[in-house]
This record gives C-alpha cells, structure tokens and sequence, in this order.
C-alpha cells in the first residue's frame, strides 16, 4: 500500500467499517461504519487499515473524518489522490 505505513496488526483489533468508494479529488475516503452511532471512527486519529486481497495492513494518520448521510468521509495524511483512496474500496 503505497504512502501507508506497514504495522504489527492488534490482538484486540475490531472492524468498524468498510471503505465504499473515494470521496473527491484529493484522496478522502467514503466509509460504510458497522454501527448506527459511527463514534469509533471519530474517537480515534489512527485507524488501521486491512486491504482486500492479502495487501499488507497498515496505519493511516485521520486529518479529519465526519458524518455524511449514512456514511463518514474522511481524509488521511496518506492518501495523495483518489487513485490511492479507490485501491483501498473494500477495505
């Protein structure tokens, strides 16, 4: 994962929501969370990240995250573009 930085994966790691698509130009992210209330995502500004397809799993530093209709959208220091924000849908 380009501009992610690799990491040892949590023992107590518990998935909170999956990445639905890129949100705008500059690499934000469109996020489906798991619960009604989506504060796990907004508590926290490292999230760590598990790609599909064996990608290795990394850590992203949160710029800034915030409700959107029934989703969240976020932007991370990592991501650049939304090519890099696309590759990790399904996240």
């Amino acid at each position: 994962m380009p501009g992610i930085e690799p990491v040892t994966w949590p023992d107590d790691a518990v998935e909170v929501a999956v990445v639905v698509d890129a949100w705008g130009v500059k690499g934000g992210l469109r996020l489906k969370p798991h619960a009604a209330d989506p504060q796990a995502l907004f508590s926290s500004k490292r999230w760590f990240v598990a790609p599909v397809g064996g990608a290795a799993r990394g850590l992203m530093r949160i710029i800034q995250a915030r409700e959107h209709g029934d989703t969240v959208v976020a932007t991370c220091q990592e991501l650049a573009d939304r090519d890099a924000a696309l590759a990790l849908k399904g996240a």
